[in-house]
């Protein structure tokens, strides 16, 4: 397995559901937000390198296994790795934990497409790319 990076979030009072816990499109979210931070941090190419490059990512397929719910006051720990590099996509590992009780909250993988915006197309991963993200 490649190398893992965490990010922390604090659940807000925004992402709680109906029934008193992280409503579960809520984990998408972290999710998300983990990887913008951990593309900059962790991998030193921030999604607005990939703009000035001509490039964006797609998401393509989630699959998230829901284990236990995290809930107010909680501080989750996204933690990602790039699991698999194909010619034109990226698979992304997660785990979302609680930070207090290290219970998994989700975990999954989620597919990404790197796509050119002048071609409106996905495009072959530059290798210049795979070796930065292949920590």
């Amino acid at each position: 397995m490649a190398k893992a990076f965490e990010t922390e979030i604090v659940v807000q009072p925004r992402d709680i559901d109906i029934n008193g816990h992280v409503h579960h499109t809520v984990y998408l979210d972290y999710l998300l937000a983990a990887r913008y931070d951990q593309m900059a941090r962790c991998y030193r190419m921030s999604m607005e390198a990939f703009f000035e490059l001509g490039y964006t990512w797609f998401a393509r397929k989630y699959e998230i296994e829901y284990k236990a719910g995290l809930i107010l006051g909680d501080t989750a720990i996204v933690r990602t790795w790039v699991a698999e590099v194909g010619k034109m996509s990226v698979d992304v590992g997660f785990e979302i934990k609680s930070k207090g009780t290290d219970r998994t909250a989700a975990k999954g993988i989620a597919r990404y497409v790197l796509m050119d915006v002048k071609k409106n197309r996905p495009a072959r991963i530059p290798e210049e790319i795979i070796q930065r993200y292949s920590i």
